[in-house]
């Protein structure tokens, strides 16, 4: 049985199998850092599976625990978690798949609070640094703090416009890892170097795809999280909310976001990268990104149509792995059906 190494978003070196699913790309050994391989149940003949649903703190006793739990020492401490980057030498032909759709441009759109116009941030393309432009990305992206196999991590995530008003999209490695659903699960909005300028979230629910969750299949590392009300409000009355976009274009202009903590960066700021994007060429039919992030940024928000004025786009990408022949590059699912479904379950939580 061949093996190959992969290194998860901590850095930490596991070997898997070139026998596990497809989904861990294709035995090309997709370092996939959080996701799992717990094996979903066939779906009824004629039915996409729907997403995997998994209940965290339901009741104001355990949303508050997770409150008492994360102190700013356990925040700052939190070991980030990489997106997954795959070896040199372990790429094999990738099977035949089916292309995603390219430009079908079905959206769902938000209104946002106009911001003040900034100074021109002359960031296009940016391959990495602080976001200084304000604006509702600056409230809507935060920081995820969890606790996965005994240990405290981080990720980053956005709040996305809902019917729930408190739904939350990340990648799935940040919600679900090797069979195992992280636990004190708990969204930091606004995050500013240790300062949690709106309060932090708890979960009540985590979901991912189920091709996440069956295989850790890096066509689809997406997560998201629906959050308790705090201080009696809702999230996204709080922060606002972001617009998503779904079956979207390819190789069109992409703003990234994410609180990188690994070197260089230390995760106290919000920073991005912008440019236009590309498919990948290799083993996914994810976007790709010139971006120097870090681990920590799983989960940020990629956005299609954002206004560096306003701070406001719609969401069609997260975070989610590199290639490490590809330095300086990331990689974000496409959000197609897949997508909105998960989007879908996800607000009606």
């Amino acid at each position: 049985m061949r093996t190959c190494r992969i290194r998860t978003a901590e850095g930490v070196r596991v070997r898997r199998s070139r026998r596990t699913t497809a989904g861990v790309l294709l035995a090309a050994c997709a370092l996939v850092a959080a996701g799992a391989q717990a094996a979903t149940a066939d779906p009824a003949p004629g039915r996409a599976p729907a997403p995997a649903v998994h209940t965290a703190a339901a009741s104001p006793e355990a949303q508050q625990a997770i409150a008492d739990y994360w102190t700013p020492e356990r925040m700052r401490t939190a070991v980030p978690l990489d997106p997954p980057s795959v070896a040199p030498g372990t790429l094999s032909a990738p099977a035949a798949r089916g292309e995603a759709p390219v430009a079908r441009g079905e959206t769902l759109t938000v209104a946002a609070t106009p911001a003040p116009a900034a100074a021109s941030l002359a960031s296009f393309p940016q391959p990495g640094g602080p976001w200084t432009g304000g604006g509702a990305v600056a409230k809507t992206s935060g920081r995820v703090f969890f606790t996965m196999q005994g240990r405290n991590a981080s990720c980053s995530a956005d709040a996305v416009t809902s019917r729930n008003a408190s739904t939350v999209i990340t990648a799935g490695h940040c919600v679900k890892y090797q069979g195992n659903w992280h636990t004190n699960w708990t969204f930091a909005p606004g995050y500013d170097d240790g300062k949690t300028p709106y309060g932090t979230w708890a979960a009540t629910k985590t979901l991912a795809t189920p091709q996440w969750t069956a295989s850790e299949d890096m066509n689809f590392d997406i997560g998201a999280a629906v959050v308790a009300p705090l201080g009696g409000k809702r999230l996204a009355d709080t922060v606002g909310a972001q617009g998503l976009q779904f079956n979207g274009a390819y190789n069109k202009p992409m703003y990234a976001f994410g609180y990188p903590a690994a070197s260089p960066y230390d995760g106290k700021k919000l920073i991005h990268c912008s440019g236009n994007s590309t498919k990948d060429f290799l083993l996914t039919k994810d976007h790709g990104l010139s971006c120097n992030m870090t681990g920590g940024s799983s989960g940020g928000p990629w956005f299609a149509s954002f206004d560096e004025a306003t701070g406001t786009g719609l969401q069609a990408s997260v975070n989610s792995f590199g290639y490490t022949f590809l330095p300086n590059t990331m990689f974000g699912p496409y959000f197609g059906d897949e997508a909105k479904a998960l989007y879908e379950q996800a607000q009606t939580s």
